[in-house]
């Protein structure tokens, strides 16, 4: 069965980077209404509540329809390449980015509980620590690129002091410009 589905092994591979550019646009964009969700808790009446039944209203179409499908055919796609081509689990790098990817999914996961408390109106993070757990997202993806394409070429120390260093680029530059914002009062 494997040997006869191995030709489509490129259109697996083709599917899973498809649905992962999707999945992490969706995780991009959530986090943006998150943050927008939350600072319109500042906003005067009615204004407020217009703003938070839209985000709600978007939340959920974004997660239902694009984010969620999305994470699940990736991790389809990339089950099928796996099964396909059993060598891969040999890899180093392949678990690697496997604990990467799992990092990835408790993130949606959590991701997909705040959908749920901001529908309820529950706030339980500020927009800046909205902010700093957005760019988590984007260490994850750098992570896993990073492992993919540099496979046994990778010097694992220097790459996680690279991953490190990146978070706190990140981390610095939100904070910059949350003092920028608050500069022009925002």
């Amino acid at each position: 069965m494997i040997e006869t589905l191995l030709p489509y092994y490129q259109y697996f591979k083709a599917v899973h980077i498809v649905f992962v550019i999707s999945w992490m646009a969706g995780l991009f964009y959530i986090l943006s209404l998150f943050i927008y969700h939350t600072e319109a808790n500042d906003k005067p009446e009615p204004e407020k509540s217009i703003l938070q039944k839209q985000f709600v209203k978007m939340e959920a179409t974004l997660w239902k329809i694009i984010a969620t499908p999305a994470m699940i055919i990736s991790v389809l796609a990339g089950a099928s390449m796996l099964t396909l081509n059993q060598g891969l689990l040999q890899a180093d790098w392949m678990w690697v980015k496997l604990a990467f990817v799992v990092g990835l999914l408790i993130y949606h996961f959590i991701c997909q509980n705040i959908v749920k408390q901001l529908k309820n109106n529950v706030y339980k993070l500020s927009s800046f620590q909205l902010r700093l757990w957005r760019e988590l997202a984007t260490i994850f993806m750098i992570a896993i690129v990073f492992v993919v394409i540099l496979k046994n070429a990778i010097n694992w120390i220097y790459g996680l002091i690279g991953i490190m260093g990146i978070a706190m680029a990140i981390m610095i530059a939100v904070k910059l410009y949350k003092n920028y914002r608050k500069k022009r009062g925002e």
